[in-house]
Order: structure tokens, then C-alpha cells, then sequence
């Protein structure tokens, strides 16, 4: 099993030099294809708000304006690919309707790569890491300072659907690791599971996987990221949103915090 494109969009701005360095060390190992997708504001999301009917001159100015700094932007996105030294890369413009064109991109790759900003809710794109993880339920990867594609790699494991489905997809990944270490937090979970049974799967396809288990209760989030800062991890694997997402919204949820907190390890996020 290998990777042969890896996904990184751009908006044109300071952060993509950044995203594209880490989508580049995750590419190398596979000799895969860096995408540069560059997703701009859509024109079309100002039509609701300009009514029907005849667009007087304000509206006009501000569909061109919203035009010209789309090219602005793309222009600045190809510079910054262009000064990546990653050899294998290609660059897509997506054009209206850019959410749709944004999930096909993602459809077709076989992850996803965004910065911090992004996966927190800021910047231009933070609702494509929503659309991305959540509704097109794409393998992405939160690129942190530090990210190795070849360190160590823990795995998030509560037994769950999200949590098997992240840690199956990022299997490629695993085996190019330094050392795998399996985490878990048995009684902050109200399910039943055997890490044994996940590190068997993963000797029974060339992976081998140690199992740090955490004895205490209390906030699976917190207990799962001082497990993987005790065993040096560069890359946390979870699984993403197992909750409704209003509920994940309202309440926050072990995705949020590992989204949110302060000096935690690059993530792998599957939904």
C-alpha cells in the first residue's frame, strides 16, 4: 500500500510556504505528487447577498475586486510552489463553484494537508478543513513545527468507527515510521476494546507497534496527549468528530481539544 498524491490547498497568503514544506516531507517517502490546490473566495457565495435583479455599480465593484484578488492570489500561490524544491508537484486553480471543484481535488487524493490556522477555524481556509474532514470524510493531516514523516507515530484508540478508520488509512504512513506506539486510555472510554487486537492487526501487515496504556480516568483528551508527549511523538493519529458535529460544536469533544491545545504533536484525522 502506498501514497501517489498528496493535497495541500492554498489561498495565496504567508502560511502556504509553511503547508507546502510539510506536504512535501509527507510526499517524499512515497515519491508521490504534491498538489497545490489553490481554493479562493467564490465569487458566487456574494450573490445571495446582492439581491435580484439589475447589479448596480457597487456590486460590480465588489465581484471585481473579489476577482482581481483571486488572481492576485493565485499568482502568489504558484510563486510559493514554484520556490518549493520538491520536484514532483502540480498546481490546480479552482474556479467557481470552488467547493465542489475543492471536494473532487480531495476525492482524488490520498490526503489532505493543512496548517494549524486552518484546522483551528482561522484563516481562509478553515471552512475547507471542515468541508474536508467532516463532510467529505478525507484522511488530513494538521501540519505542526516538528512534523516527521519518518518519527514516531502514536495511534488514538478507543475501539471506535472513527478511530479504526484513521488507524487503517494511515497505515502507509505507519510503515515508514521510526517506531508505532499505541495509545489508549481504557477508563475514560465507555467502550470495550484490546489494543493487543489493533497491534496484531497492524504485525499482520508489517507494522510493529508498542502499546502505552494509561491507567487514569478523567479527560481522554488530556490523558491521550500527556501519553504522547511521554512517548516523544511527532504525529497523533485519531479518529475525527465522533459525535454530532453540533454537539462537537456546543460541547467541544476529544477532536477539539486535540485541535486546539497548545504544543500537541501534528495529527492525523479521519472522520
Amino acid at each position: 500500500m502506498s501514497w501517489a498524491r498528496i493535497m495541500a490547498p492554498v489561498a495565496g497568503g504567508d502560511a502556504d510556504a509553511a503547508v507546502l514544506a510539510a506536504a512535501a516531507a509527507i510526499a517524499a517517502p512515497f515519491e508521490a505528487e504534491l498538489a497545490a490546490v489553490y481554493a479562493p473566495a467564490d465569487v458566487a457565495d456574494l450573490m445571495p447577498w446582492m439581491g435580484e435583479g439589475f447589479m448596480g455599480g457597487v456590486q460590480v465593484a465588489a465581484v471585481q475586486s473579489l476577482k482581481d484578488a483571486a488572481a492576485e492570489g493565485e499568482r502568489a500561490a504558484r510563486a510559493t510552489l514554484e520556490a518549493c524544491s520538491y520536484k514532483r508537484k502540480s498546481f490546480v486553480a479552482l474556479t467557481s463553484p470552488v467547493w465542489s471543484a475543492l471536494s473532487m481535488e480531495g476525492r482524488l487524493s490520498d490526503l489532505v494537508v493543512f496548517d494549524d490556522n486552518a484546522a483551528r477555524g482561522k484563516g481562509p481556509l478553515a471552512e475547507s478543513f471542515q468541508q474536508i474532514v467532516a463532510d467529505e470524510q478525507r484522511p488530513t493531516l494538521v501540519a505542526r513545527p516538528g512534523l516527521k514523516a519518518d518519527g514516531v507515530i502514536a495511534i488514538a484508540w478507543d475501539g471506535g468507527k472513527e478511530a479504526s478508520r484513521a488507524a487503517r488509512t494511515a497505515l502507509p504512513l505507519l510503515q515508514k515510521a521510526s517506531r508505532v506506539v499505541i495509545i489508549s486510555a481504557p477508563g475514560s472510554s465507555s467502550r470495550y476494546f484490546e489494543p493487543k487486537r489493533l497491534q496484531t492487526f497492524y504485525a499482520e501487515r508489517g507494522v510493529t507497534a508498542d502499546i502505552h496504556g494509561v491507567s487514569d480516568t478523567g479527560d481522554a483528551a488530556s490523558l491521550l496527549l500527556a501519553a504522547a508527549k511521554a512517548v516523544s511523538a511527532d504525529l497523533l493519529v485519531s479518529g475525527a468528530f465522533g459525535h454530532p458535529r453540533l454537539q462537537e460544536f456546543i460541547f467541544g469533544g476529544t477532536t477539539r481539544s486535540f485541535l486546539n491545545t497548545p504544543g500537541a504533536p501534528s495529527l492525523f484525522l479521519s472522520h
